[in-house]
């Protein structure tokens, strides 16, 4: 997921109109790079597609009639074998199921892209239930039976890593019976609520002047250089999420009980729970890291908002200033080439064999950059599976704030690329180093246009932009993950009135934001389109911990160059085959260390230093 703040660029996961093309005509940004999904099937009716989901069937079958009931009596090379064919069974499902997200993605007021993918949901779900016996078995097996069979077979040692994270879950499972059942039922359950969310969002229509705008367009007027032009697109989209606050705020009741009922069932301890267990993340880290942040927002956030106060003229900012661009920051139109330039530029300055990593996503139909209308808003990289390459959505408009989402996703694409020598069971990394390489490569393409800077004023400009997109990624996001927090703990006590989610979001914004901001009435609904409270609960610290860790690497990096090079790309390529702690000990890093957030906030601090020293001289 990008880390860019959804009220600037959209949301990865989001699914809402983007721009049409008379739009994307008056930036001078037509005919740009659309997907080549031919990599993963040539079309919906092709022979290979037709071949995979016939043995995807068959083969789930096979594999629990070779397999159920029977894992606790195989021999170390016969585990070796069951490995393999789940394997290769993941790997087709995942291939079959991001080429419908993709088309999908692609123009969601398709209706006809639209019913491939809930046709391939429902087909793959009842599939894949055949292989719930597996992690439920795993689970039974003694702690030394499994260890033995590790530690007697090398290359079934290698996936040590993935066995630790099933049983992780050991203390929370159902019986087989109710876990095949939960597992059939997300069709009808969070799948549906989920694609009534995407689906109402992507209706979604804002009256902004005269025009009538989509999400994506609306939520980029809020970065427009007229402040006029900012007030009528917040207004705007203050009046039409209000009117669907209600069916917002059912969904969101409605997905958020039934994780309460399966968390209670599952006898986890408390909402974020079971992400943590996904993450492989102890909840004091993050516990630790949420407190270090929210304690810092008045040095980071609060102070740096005073001072673009100050740079506007205004006593206060309103919410439609948050993401203004400054009185002197140029306007002129960045073009895909230069855009491509300048972060392969910086990916090679650090290393010519990332930036070969990278070349491919231009030359060879891996981007879909413009804006279209129908197309996902916002920005994504998805991994896809290991045997073909990820796939990067953006939607691209000539803004140096572009320029770095670029760089964030193509960190991204990089990272999955690297690490699919892992196969297909250990190629993603746990969620908190996911965001490694995408904010790592955001931090080399602004210290390369940093560097190139021309004047005081310029390099005022860049460092302001990296100061507001970290704040949108450390501050904005913990703001996030508190707004979620109390949002399932007070549905732990009875069904939320849109009211009261409202105030929710607002008690956050105030304590984020800080005392230099007016809140315009209908800012308060400004939670109902944020797609990461309905796709992935919980998933926002990620960003945060990314940003936090990626400034301590690079000041690793500052003081070991080359030497760190070697090891940072070692890291990258290991996946998810190691826990957070062993990939991070080389670089002399500790993130359950209570300092380490703090170090991490450091940078962000200084930059907020070095902004006061700009406006002091």
């Amino acid at each position: 997921m990008t880390t860019h703040d959804p009220e600037t660029n959209g949301a990865r996961s989001g699914i809402a109109h983007s721009p049409d093309d008379a739009g994307i005509a008056q930036h001078g940004l037509d005919e740009l790079p659309e997907w080549d999904l031919s990599d993963l099937y040539p079309s919906v009716d092709s022979p290979e597609l037709a071949a995979d989901r016939a043995w995807l069937v068959k083969e789930c079958h096979g594999f629990n009639s070779d397999y159920a009931g029977r894992l606790a009596s195989l021999f170390s090379s016969d585990f070796l074998t069951c490995i393999h064919r789940l394997e290769r069974i993941c790997l087709v499902e995942g291939r079959i199921m991001s080429f419908a997200g993709l088309r999908n993605a692609q123009d969601l007021t398709d209706a006809a892209r639209a019913k491939f993918l809930t046709d391939m949901t429902t087909e793959v779900t009842d599939a894949m239930s055949q292989l719930v016996f597996f992690e439920l078995e795993i689970n039974k097996l003694e702690k030394g039976t499994l260890c033995g069979l590790l530690e007697e077979n090398e290359e079934l040692g290698r996936y040590r890593e993935y066995f630790e994270q099933i049983v992780a879950m050991k203390p929370y499972l159902l019986s087989d019976e109710l876990e095949r059942y939960l597992h059939d039922q997300s069709v009808v359950g969070v799948s549906a609520w989920g694609r009534l969310f995407d689906e109402t969002v992507g209706a979604l229509e804002f009256d902004v002047g005269e025009e009538t705008l989509s999400l994506e367009v609306t939520l980029h007027r809020l970065s427009d250089p007229d402040r006029g032009v900012r007030e009528q697109g917040a207004r705007a989209l203050a009046r039409e999420l209000r009117n669907h606050v209600s069916l917002f705020s059912r969904i969101t009741n409605t997905l958020a009980k039934e994780k309460e009922v399966r968390d209670r069932w599952r006898k986890l301890p408390a909402p974020q729970s079971r992400r943590h267990l996904a993450n492989r993340i102890e909840p004091e880290i993050v516990g630790a890291l949420r407190d270090s942040v929210v304690a810092a927002y008045p040095r980071l956030s609060h102070r740096y908002y005073k001072l673009k106060a100050k740079w506007l003229g205004l006593d206060y900012l309103e919410i439609w200033d948050r993401n203004a661009p400054l009185p002197e920051s140029d306007s002129d139109e960045i073009s895909w080439d230069e855009a491509r330039r300048i972060v392969l530029d910086a990916f090679s300055g650090f290393s010519p064999g990332l930036a070969d990593v990278a070349k491919p996503f231009f030359e060879n139909g891996w981007i879909d950059v413009a804006p279209r209308s129908g197309k996902a808003p916002g920005a994504f990289a998805h991994p896809t599976v290991v045997n073909v390459h990820p796939y990067i959505l953006l939607n691209y408009q000539g803004r140096k704030r572009d320029v770095m989402v670029l760089a964030h996703e193509l960190g991204h694409g990089v990272h999955q690329c690297l690490s699919s020598a892992q196969g297909q069971l250990l190629c993603d990394p746990p969620l908190t180093l996911s965001e490694t390489a995408s904010v790592f490569g955001e931090m080399l393409t602004f210290r390369r246009l940093l560097d190139s800077a021309r004047s005081p004023t310029e390099r005022k400009i860049l460092l302001a932009s990296k100061v507001e997109d970290m704040i949108n990624t450390v501050v904005r996001q913990i703001a996030f993950y508190d707004f979620e927090s109390r949002v399932h703990e007070h549905r732990r006590e009875g069904e939320i009135v849109p009211d009261r989610i409202n105030e929710i979001w607002m008690d956050v914004q105030r304590e984020s934001l800080g005392p230099h901001f007016r809140f315009m009435e209908g800012y308060e609904t400004f939670w109902t389109y944020i797609p990461h409270f309905i796709h992935a609960p919980f998933y926002v610290y990620a960003y945060a911990f990314g940003d936090c860790l990626v400034n301590s690497l690079f000041a690793v990096y500052l003081d070991k160059g080359d030497d760190f090079v070697s090891l940072y790309i070692d890291m990258l390529s290991a996946g998810g085959s190691k826990h957070h702690v062993d990939l991070l000990k080389p670089f002399g890093l500790d993130a359950s260390d209570p300092s380490f957030w703090d170090k991490g906030l450091v940078m962000l601090s200084g930059l907020v230093d070095q902004l006061e020293e700009i406006d002091r001289q």
